[in-house]
């Protein structure tokens, strides 16, 4: 079981958010923006925010660090690390399991990432076998997408989906979200996209859209 850091508004909570960071960073890293968000009307909230294995990342030289999978290459889609990708979808499916054991029915649970967290949102949903509460991704790409279709569980194929994206992001690309949202459109999803004059980052506007979404899913 991966390691995790957890904040819970109040007892017994009924809804769940695993929150999964980007390359290098850790759990701590989304707490301070989900500390922003006000979901007070959905009752007590479990926060979960995995920390990722550390392991070398071959386009920083084989550093070690952080990482939900390898980074083979500037191009993030043309070589992907399927072996990285796959053992932590299995990782994270697993701390959904583990939410479904204390109680929190699968249908108010959001997995929700950013950049490397973001693919692992979106592979690991799509492809879980029981219903969930929703997909958030915050700029980043989905991962292995012309197996995504095929592999996807019949539970989610019509999960709503949450897509943020700056258009000034220098290390993932614009194009790589619009192609993403696209994807998913064609799946049958209902993507709710939106854009902001932002880099590689999390903005205000974003944080309050995402608020209305979630209280719109689970409310």
């Amino acid at each position: 079981m991966l390691e995790t850091h957890e904040i819970e508004t109040g007892p017994h909570p009924g809804t769940t958010l695993i929150v999964l960071h980007g390359l290098g960073a850790d759990g701590f890293d989304f707490v301070p923006i989900c500390g922003e968000l006000d979901l007070a009307a959905l009752g007590p909230v479990r926060y979960v925010f995995p920390h990722a294995p550390t392991r070398p990342v071959t386009l920083n030289n084989g550093y070690r660090m952080r990482a939900w999978y390898d980074i083979l290459g500037a191009d993030l889609v043309k070589r992907e690390d399927e072996i990285g990708l796959r053992e932590s979808q299995r990782q994270i499916a697993a701390l959904i399991d583990r939410e479904r054991e204390r109680g929190v029915p699968a249908g108010r649970i959001v997995v929700m990432g950013f950049s490397q967290g973001c693919a692992m949102a979106l592979m690991t949903a799509l492809r879980y076998p029981h219903r969930l509460g929703g997909a958030v991704g915050l700029s980043g790409y989905l991962p292995l997408a012309a197996t995504t279709e095929a592999e996807r569980d019949d539970a989610n194929a019509d999960l709503p989906v949450f897509l943020a994206h700056g258009t000034q992001d220098p290390i993932v690309a614009l194009a790589r979200g619009v192609a993403s949202r696209e994807t998913l459109v064609a799946m049958g999803h209902d993507v709710a996209w939106h854009d902001y004059p932002m880099p590689h980052s999390v903005c205000a506007e974003e944080v309050a859209d995402l608020n209305a979404w979630l209280l719109k899913q689970l409310g």
